[in-house]
């Protein structure tokens, strides 16, 4: 593994239960290089189950209790209940207080503020989106607004998933409702223009959360009715924004050194499925042999074709 840069930045997408990934790849890191993750980053930007890790870093869990953490989440959040069973004809499939609770559990009482005041100082970014403002929000422990927000509150907004759970406050949904799912960017933006961070002493470690296979077959969304679309059409956007992201990144911050890490699943895992947590454990140990070997995802490139007007090469000198 390359060594990492003076200044450290993590960043970890959307995705449920399928955080176990990282968490999992995040201990593993902690072995290799010695010391805990709030001593590794400086900054950390999540995105649903992605906030939950960031809101972990900054205040002072270690990847193992963050692991832990998901495996309560999977033993007391996603239980089948009445809800799941006649779904869609409840609001949601799962009640809050479970979620709320576990998260109070691990990360206690801490406002956004107090994550500032800690030792040591890390940044954090969370994403989640207002309905009643129709546009998304960046929790940061420095903005006056959000300095009294608990931790716990902002984790919420931020993971909250419509038909999963009830949203907070009457307009908080899942941060990944907008463009953010993917929080590279925000991260990379946060680094170079809220903290000062020189480009060229600074590493961003971009985590996803497994990538499902795709399995549509020439043909078969023929036969579609409205409902099956719902499905598809979210992915195509999800995976657009994702690419997005991380070619804003890549193209925009040349000097930066990017090395986003994800892992491809072998079968879809839902973002309730918890009894995969064994096999999504397993997903991390490829996570982090990749992150220990540095194989990077490839940055989605846009290439110009020629066309009308367009110069194909410099003119020759005179």
């Amino acid at each position: 593994m390359k060594p990492f840069r003076k200044n450290v930045a993590l960043a970890v997408d959307g995705g449920g239960i399928k955080g176990v990934i990282v968490t999992r790849a995040l201990a593993l890191l902690e072995q290799e290089l010695g010391r805990p993750v709030n001593h590794i980053f400086q900054l950390s930007a999540g995105t649903s189950t992605g906030s939950i890790i960031s809101a972990g870093v900054a205040s002072g869990l270690t990847a193992s209790q963050m692991y832990q953490l998901y495996v309560d989440l999977g033993n007391t959040i996603f239980q089948k209940s009445w809800r799941t069973t006649f779904f869609p004809l409840s609001r949601y499939r799962y009640p809050i207080e479970p979620l709320r609770d576990a998260l109070q559990k691990y990360i206690g009482d801490h406002t956004m503020g107090d994550l500032w005041d800690l030792a040591p100082q890390i940044d954090t970014v969370i994403t989640t989106f207002d309905l009643v403002a129709n546009h998304t929000c960046f929790v940061k422990p420095w903005k006056e607004e959000y300095k009294a927000w608990p931790v716990v509150k902002a984790v919420l907004a931020s993971s909250v998933v419509p038909t999963y759970f009830p949203i907070v406050d009457g307009r908080y949904v899942d941060g990944g409702v907008g463009a953010y799912a993917n929080p590279c960017y925000l991260a990379a933006y946060e680094a170079m223009y809220c903290l000062n961070w020189d480009p060229a002493e600074t590493t961003l470690i971009s985590f996803g959360t497994g990538r499902d296979p795709h399995t549509l077959a020439p043909g078969q969304a023929d036969s579609y009715y409205p409902w099956q679309w719902i499905a598809p059409v979210l992915g195509a956007f999800l995976h657009s924004a994702d690419d997005q992201q991380v070619h804003l990144v890549g193209n925009l911050f040349p000097q930066l050194d990017f090395r986003r890490f994800n892992v491809d699943l072998l079968e879809p895992i839902g973002m309730d499925g918890a009894e995969k947590i064994p096999d999504l454990a397993r997903y991390g140990d490829r996570l982090w042999e990749k992150v220990k070997n540095d194989l990077t995802d490839a940055i989605p490139s846009v290439k110009a074709a020629g066309g009308p007007g367009r110069k194909t090469s410099p003119p020759s000198a005179a």
